[in-house]
């Protein structure tokens, strides 16, 4: 007899939670946020639409059916199963969140509030999803893997620099290419979905000539921040999309970081004379449409 599916629902603390530990009481974070012109019924209306949101769609799930629960800081320590629907209820960062603990389970992006570009479900929408989950866009993923066996996935991008922001050197090449060396403020590596974000954004400031991919192509971009010219470093290579060759980085600087998805907690970390490459990830997100 086979295992009857299981919905995991992921969310995440809400300001007001973050708030109350930070300052103990509600009248103290009130005052926190009158100092900064805001109000705590803003943040107390945002909590109870997420807790709307979690209830509804926590009685969505069918009663013969299983069910689990994870709050975001606690992804690295659950367990996915391959049978599992996973619900989750917040804005669209959580989906990038939790996309590289999965492995080809469905995906349905629920709002508590106005659509977003991956949650844009309503909860009433649930109990209709969680039986029809065979309809699903697949959203390609970068990947990094560190000669020491270190790997990264992320489903916007991931970010290769130094950890305080300050020069990066390094070597970089494409598809067995002759390294340039370079220093500069950092690669940004990108999907299609990321391709709204922080890579559309380098994007347009450098009026890039490259098309940028769509969500499901099995392409990235990558773009070299700032970097500058000396006797030694050159900004020949600064820009380009990776398909069936990786983008190849020789790390000069003492230590990188790499971090994807904006995660800074959850990064890989390269020491001089390690090499990372990149490249789009076999593993895509099956988003529930």
């Amino acid at each position: 007899m086979s295992l009857a599916p299981r919905v995991v629902l992921v969310h995440r603390r809400t300001e007001l939670d973050e708030l109350l530990a930070r300052h103990g009481t509600r009248g103290q974070a009130e005052f926190f946020l009158r100092t900064r012109g805001r109000d705590l019924a803003e943040v107390t209306e945002a909590d109870a639409a997420l807790r709307a949101a979690l209830k509804t769609a926590s009685a969505a799930i069918p009663l013969d059916w299983r069910r689990g629960e994870v709050e975001r800081a606690d992804l690295d320590r659950f367990l996915f199963t391959p049978e599992d629907v996973v619900v989750v209820v917040g804005q669209d960062g959580l989906i990038a969140n939790v996309a590289k603990y999965l492995d080809g389970q469905p995906v349905i992006g629920v709002t508590p509030g106005r659509p977003g570009v991956l949650v844009k479900h309503p909860p009433a929408a649930v109990a209709e999803l969680v039986r029809a989950t065979g309809d699903v866009e697949r959203r390609t993923m970068a990947e990094l893997t560190a000669d020491d066996g270190q790997r990264l996935l992320a489903l916007n991008e991931i970010y290769l620099g130094h950890a305080g922001h300050q020069t990066a050197r390094y070597r970089l090449g494409v598809g067995g290419g002759p390294l340039e060396r370079q220093a500069s403020s950092g690669i940004l590596v990108g999907t299609g979905t990321g391709a709204t974000g922080w890579c559309g954004s380098v994007w347009r400031e450098r009026h890039s000539g490259l098309r940028l991919p769509g969500p499901g192509e099995a392409r990235l971009v990558w773009f070299v921040r700032e970097a500058w010219p000396s006797p030694s470093t050159g900004t020949e290579h600064t820009e380009g999309e990776l398909t069936g060759t990786p983008l190849t980085v020789e790390v000069e600087s003492d230590r990188l970081v790499a971090f994807g998805d904006g995660l800074e907690t959850d990064m890989v970390a390269l020491t001089r004379g390690q090499t990372a490459t990149f490249v789009p990830a076999a593993k895509t997100v099956h988003l529930v449409r």
